[in-house]
């Protein structure tokens, strides 16, 4: 189990920085729209945050999940 927790967390950081780049659009021209510039922006911080969640809840899972091991740990030992 923590094997493919701590893989899993690795894996999320690898894949992490490739994600948002295809998010990203392509300046058009130079005079790029303000507008435009900003919606992308966004986007990208909407794309990063739910990156950070899903990793935070990862984190979570993975602590629960050693918290009861080492529960079951101490039961086994008494």
């Amino acid at each position: 189990m923590k094997r493919v927790a701590a893989s899993l967390l690795l894996a999320a950081c690898i894949l992490a920085p490739s994600i948002p780049a295809s998010a990203q659009r392509e300046n058009r021209s130079i005079g790029e729209n303000s507008r435009e510039a900003g919606k992308a922006a966004k986007q990208q911080q909407k794309a990063s945050k739910k990156l950070a969640k899903k990793q935070r809840k990862a984190a979570k899972k993975y602590q629960k999940q050693q918290r009861k091991a080492a529960k079951q740990q101490q039961r086994r030992t008494k």
